[in-house]
């Protein structure tokens, strides 16, 4: 345990780092970590459980910032205790285009950057999935191989965001014991004192959802140790409410909003060294300290190193099965599942809705993928996302595979992406796709850090009917598509939902969303192909007859039956029709020019049909090609009204070609 003195230096070497990065920039928050440079150095000294030389150890501790514009407080932390990926000039070049140090911390740029957290109260809501993983991979592994604790950094404003309401709820019904939050009370936020727009008694909302809470001056570094040794032996997730001096050391903007999120200036700077102590140049950290951040860097070798023994000691299939789950390569046998099974469709030719395709294709899944942890919010009798295997986690038991997310669709989505992150599961999760709206800041960033969250998407169209406009999504199909490396998927029968889940599944830098219909469906494809025809987004479902195409339907989901139809109408006239179905527009976008060339064709005339808007069509049919689909809100009546009251039918589909065709 370092003494007084030397706790004040290694807090000293984050605050100078962290100022001196900042005002090198000329941008950033600097008043974060000097306020929170005690906390860190107890927490990374004597309780985090990592070894910077083997920083992807399974059985590390997490550490998660969740107020993530506190960024150097972490780069300063991962310089400091040896991890290769942060170096001086990382620190030097804070917020640079190119380097490791971005203004918030980015998943994937740097070993020990666990989650991306930007927008306040991800992090929070990630780190329940985090914790959550914990106890599930515990279950399945034992003590011996899983058993780390999920440590937070939160500040005010990750608070007063909504999702954490969600998150520490699900959290203390969970009984996530091995969760500790760390509240940076600081009680400042951008615009002044927190005392502007909110008086909220934290400690209580979070006992009121089932937390242990302690409160504790955050700038007493035995305060803070004995908070956490407390917080370790709780059977309930703990927060500890940590108050502290925002910008400490900062001689005239300590406990301000002045030094939230700009330069200290020269000055300020040159003061803080005074009053701190602090004599060295900017970026240079004695000997005597650096020294002693890096053993603190190399405290867990020895724990690793007792765990690897464990590990090589296990039982090889048990060995070899936790290897494989948290190297996220899927099981042998999966391929083959999904052909027997597509074959079986082949023959049976199930007329059912894609939601219940899903259900049907889940039931294959989680037979042969024992990773796979499904959950819902709230609906899951309508997501059909629950299986024979997939019993409920309850409190205590975390040895199930299903999780009752509640009315919680921004912390669901959330907690997804830590339990991805996490390692060892992969997780699906459902709601409706108008609710998708509640869920888009997660999935935008499981996007952004190229993980593998599968989010379950289900009526998803006006042909769920009477409930009406509100939860008719007309928008969310192409806002989803608007997001970068997010592939979001329409199957039309039960063969392309399985192929659509193989791709999901499949498909490990990219998350996915399958929208899926309530209303039942036919099968379109009759015969079994061993190739998933799906794999590059779209392909050729029908071809024209009695000469080139001089029509091609282009489809997706529910309105492939649609296109169909109508090729059946316009071939009937002497049209030679072809009809596309396109699962997912974003794969398809990806192809090599040669494909998306003989896919496209040279039709005359092009039309798609989606129950949606036409953004993102024009790709596919030009602008000046038709589209039958939605220009507004939908409207409350059963499926067979709303289609023709809209004119998706096979009907205006030819009418409309042929229009163009005599035009």
């Amino acid at each position: 345990m370092p003494s007084r003195e030397q706790h004040d230096r290694m807090a000293n070497a984050i605050r100078f780092l962290s100022m001196d990065a900042v005002e090198k920039a000329n941008s950033g928050h600097p008043g974060l970590p000097m306020g929170c440079a005690d906390i860190a150095t107890v927490l990374f000294t004597r309780f985090l459980k990592f070894d910077a030389r083997n920083p992807h150890w399974a059985d590390r501790d997490r550490f998660i910032l969740s107020a993530g514009h506190g960024s150097m407080l972490l780069y300063s932390l991962l310089y400091l205790t040896g991890y290769e990926d942060i170096t001086l000039d990382e620190i030097k070049n804070f917020r640079q285009l190119g380097s490791r140090t971005a203004g918030h911390p980015e998943y994937g740029h740097a070993a020990g950057i666990e989650t991306t957290t930007g927008p306040l109260g991800q992090g929070i809501a990630n780190s329940v999935g985090f914790a959550l993983g914990e106890r599930i991979m515990n279950a399945a592994f034992g003590d011996d191989l899983v058993d780390h604790y999920t440590y937070v950094l939160a500040g005010d404003g990750c608070l007063m965001e909504g999702i954490s309401q969600e998150a520490l709820s699900l959290a203390g019904h969970l009984k996530l014991n091995k969760l500790i939050v760390i509240w940076d009370d600081n009680n400042i936020s951008i615009d002044g004192a927190v005392s502007l727009s909110d008086s909220t008694d934290q400690p209580a909302r979070f006992a009121a959802s089932g937390w242990n809470t302690l409160k504790i001056d955050g700038m007493d570094p035995e305060a803070i140790a004995a908070a956490l040794e407390a917080a370790r032996k709780s059977d309930r997730p703990t927060l500890i409410a940590a108050k502290t001096t925002i910008g400490f050391g900062a001689p005239t903007k300590a406990g301000t909003s002045k030094v939230h999120g700009s330069p200290l200036g020269a000055e300020e700077i040159a003061g803080a060294r005074k009053a701190l102590g602090w004599s060295y140049e900017p970026f240079d950290v004695p000997a005597d300290v650096l020294d002693a951040w890096r053993a603190a860097g190399a405290r867990g070798a020895e724990a690793r190193e007792a765990w690897e023994g464990r590990l090589a000691k296990t039982d090889a299939a048990r060995r070899a099965e936790f290897e494989r789950r948290m190297s996220g390569k899927l099981p042998q046998g999966f391929d083959a599942a999904i052909a027997d099974y597509k074959k079986k469709l082949a023959e049976d030719k199930p007329k059912v809705a894609t939601r219940k395709s899903s259900e049907m294709a889940l039931e294959v899944i989680n037979g042969v993928v024992p990773e796979t942890i499904g959950g819902s919010a709230d609906l899951t009798g309508s997501n059909n996302t629950k299986t024979s295997q997939t019993k409920p986690i309850t409190p205590g038991n975390y040895g199930e595979r299903y999780v009752h997310y509640g009315i919680r669709e921004h912390g669901m989505a959330a907690a997804m992406n830590g339990l991805t992150l996490h390692g060892g599961i992969i997780p699906y999760g459902g709601t409706f796709l108008t609710f998708s709206d509640y869920a888009r800041p997660a999935m935008r960033l499981a996007s952004l850090m190229g993980i593998r969250s599968i989010f379950v998407m289900t009526h998803d169209s006006i042909g769920l009917g009477e409930d009406g406009p509100t939860h008719q999504p007309v928008e969310h199909v192409a806002a989803l598509r608007a997001i970068p490396n997010h592939n979001v998927f329409r199957p039309a029968d039960a063969t392309e939902a399985a192929e659509c889940w193989q791709i999901a599944l499949e498909t490990e830098k990219t998350p996915s969303t399958l929208a899926l219909t309530r209303q039942n469906l036919p099968a379109l494809r009759t015969t079994y192909v061993e190739e998933n025809l799906c794999r590059k987004g779209a392909y050729e479902l029908a071809a024209a007859e009695g000469g080139e195409a001089a029509v091609t339907i282009f489809a997706t989901g529910s309105e492939v039956e649609i296109a169909l139809k109508a090729r059946d109408l316009l071939q009937g006239h002497g049209h030679p029709t072809r009809v596309v179905s396109v699962p997912c527009l974003d794969i398809f976008e990806q192809q090599d020019e040669a494909y998306r060339k003989a896919i496209i064709g040279k039709a005359a005339v092009k039309v798609a049909v989606e129950a949606g808007i036409r953004q993102g069509w024009d790709a596919v049919i030009g602008s000046d090609g038709i589209f039958v689909g939605m220009t507004g809100f939908g409207a409350s009546g059963t499926i067979e009204q709303l289609y023709a009251h809209f004119g998706i039918t096979a009907e205006a589909v030819a009418k409309a070609a042929e229009g163009r065709l005599h035009g």
